[in-house]
């Protein structure tokens, strides 16, 4: 398979997965009930991955290496989960309420990086980020990554120590390699996302880390691939685009393809199982279908030559 042919099966991959999600938010599934409250008793059930489509969908328009209509799809995705989030007000009021929750400020990274602003919540969180309790707060490296990137994108106040907060992750102790395990994977993953952006700075991944990934992804990739964990190998996948030159060829790109469901469902670990009930499998698969997206925006991205941005 020749590079073009990679991209072309990442384009395809890509716009099913974005029309498979469309269509399922168009059904109905996936949305806040109208009696949300910002404690969020299920925040897992349907407000995070509301957020993740929202992430994908920004992507896809940030890039700007889709046709008109994933374009589209894209910014109705948005609008819909921006007005589901009441304009941003649950957002707000969530923060509000909850000081040191750190879900608000990650999910509104996603609307503006694409323009979606909410200036109450903006001065909200620029005022609690000079709080000593919320930067004690105890959470994973790859997390801490994930706030400062947020606020990288927003504009927001209290930039952090770069360095110091990609060395205090599993990928910058750079471990042995074979002590990796399947949530260390993600930790992994998420760690690059939010140093690049999702790929658009790749510089700001320090060079040992980088050397250490080219070394060891295409190694994790195999595995992922050969116990079918569609989800993971997925994001490896967004992973060999952020990096810089892509490392890992083109059996992770075919192996996901072919699992793909002809309506655009990407399973999230093995075969196609059957459901009575469409929107137990939306449930199910739809993070699979988000990093299919996101997976299919970043490659071709970079490798139509899209402009890093420097730090």
């Amino acid at each position: 398979m020749t590079d073009t042919q990679v991209l072309a099966t990442a384009q395809q991959l890509g716009s099913r997965a974005l029309a498979w999600l469309h269509a399922g938010y168009q059904g109905g599934y996936g949305r806040l009930a109208d009696n949300t409250v910002i404690d969020l008793a299920e925040p897992n059930d349907v407000y995070k991955p509301l957020c993740e489509v929202a992430l994908a969908s920004s992507l896809v328009l940030r890039d700007g290496v889709t046709g008109p209509h994933d374009a589209a799809l894209a910014r109705e995705l948005l609008d819909a989960a921006w007005s589901q989030l009441r304009d941003g007000d649950l957002l707000y009021e969530r923060q509000l309420r909850h000081v040191t929750v750190i879900d608000p400020l990650e999910t509104y990274g996603h609307f503006a990086r694409v323009g979606y602003r909410h200036a109450p919540l903006e001065e909200l969180l620029n005022s609690i980020g000079r709080l000593r309790a919320v930067h004690a707060v105890e959470i994973p490296g790859n997390r801490r990554l994930a706030l400062a990137n947020a606020r990288r994108i927003a504009g927001l106040e209290h930039q952090p120590d770069w360095t110091a907060l990609a060395g205090n992750t599993w990928l910058g102790a750079l471990p042995e390699p074979w002590t990796i395990a399947w949530v260390i994977g993600y930790h992994v993953t998420h760690t690059v996302f939010h140093l690049t952006d999702w790929g658009a700075r790749p510089d700001c991944l320090p060079e040992p880390m980088r050397d250490y990934l080219h070394d060891w992804l295409p190694v994790w990739l195999d595995i992922w691939l050969e116990i079918e964990q569609w989800d993971l190998a997925g994001e490896l996948l967004i992973v060999d685009s952020c990096i810089g030159e892509p490392v890992t060829g083109r059996a992770g790109w075919e192996a996901l393809a072919a699992a793909q469901q002809p309506d655009g469902l990407i399973p999230c670990e093995g075969s196609m199982p059957d459901y009575d009930d469409p929107e137990d499998a939306f449930r199910d698969h739809g993070h699979t279908a988000v990093v299919g997206v996101v997976a299919a925006t970043v490659a071709l991205s970079r490798a139509l030559g899209g402009t890093p941005v420097t730090a």
